[in-house]
């Protein structure tokens, strides 16, 4: 399957102007064979923390832009919206429409506490993987990159993660190195989508990429402007390379759950604890 990262340069809080922009790019990345095209993290108005003035209502002009370019391109779109909810704080709310009308949703896991997120967006509870003409995608937003813990238990079930993001360029390193460290202790292909231009007083360098099974790069953004990347993903070579090197069954999540919890099983280290003899 082909898949497209569309890095765009986003208007600060412009929903009719960054839908003008994008639109074009959608249909070019359709246009060259993509089946599922990835826009930045809150497209419709950057990495904005006025939720209550910028957050739409579910089936807002975001949604309604992802439905509309899905159904005109026969393709999968993907990307994040800021989305009000009933009794609660507006989530940073991804979002995959499929041509037949159909919208898979993901809340953002890990809201950027040092941005403020925390304070304007409620955290997400659960995960989402789907298909996309067989290949298994699971969309993750951004800050989730950080926690390699919420990909591990995704990595069995996962051919392809897509990460959309507004990954300010200040950290841009960690943002590359990060999206190659999980495609290779996950053992698949990870497309990372971010944005550049400014906004809301940070600078975004993009660097977005694709990033096969054992840390291979597939395809990046070079031009640090508005930029598609495109690439092939083939759920066989994840496939093969699990099977050449099975480390993800050898991975022990019952241990892991009794450390997280505290009660290790584990004999203390020399120095902490009892003494080693």
């Amino acid at each position: 399957m082909k898949v497209a990262g569309v890095q765009a340069d986003l208007a600060w809080e412009d929903p009719g102007a960054n839908f003008a922009r994008l639109a074009p790019a959608v249909a070019e990345a359709a246009a060259a064979g993509a089946r599922l095209v990835a826009l930045p993290e809150m497209f419709p108005t950057g990495f904005s923390m006025a939720a209550e003035r910028i957050a739409e209502d579910p089936g807002g002009p975001g949604e309604r832009f992802l439905r509309e370019q899905a159904a005109r391109h026969a393709i999968a779109v993907c990307g994040s919206v800021a989305t009000r909810r009933v009794g609660g704080k507006p989530q940073n709310l991804g979002m995959i429409a499929f041509p037949d009308g159909r919208v898979e949703r993901y809340a953002k896991i890990h809201p950027f506490t040092l941005g403020g997120e925390r304070e304007h967006y409620a955290s997400g509870e659960t995960a989402l993987t789907v298909a996309i003409d067989g290949v298994r995608t699971s969309l993750l937003i951004c800050y989730d990159l950080r926690f390699a813990e919420l990909f591990a238990p995704l990595a069995g079930r996962t051919d392809l993660f897509v990460v959309v993001a507004n990954w300010p360029a200040p950290r841009r390193d960690h943002w590359r190195t990060l999206l190659k460290a999980r495609s290779i202790e996950c053992q698949a292909y990870v497309l990372g989508v971010n944005r550049v231009g400014t906004g809301g007083g940070l600078a975004y360098a993009g660097d977005s990429a694709l990033w096969a099974p054992g840390g291979e790069m597939v395809a990046e953004a070079t031009t640090g402007g508005p930029e598609t990347l495109l690439g092939e993903v083939d759920p066989a070579r994840v496939a093969a390379a699990r099977k050449a090197f099975p480390m993800l069954e050898d991975r022990r999540p019952e241990v892991y759950g009794r450390i997280q919890g505290g009660d290790s099983g584990l004999a203390p280290i020399a120095g902490h604890g009892r003494t080693q003899v």
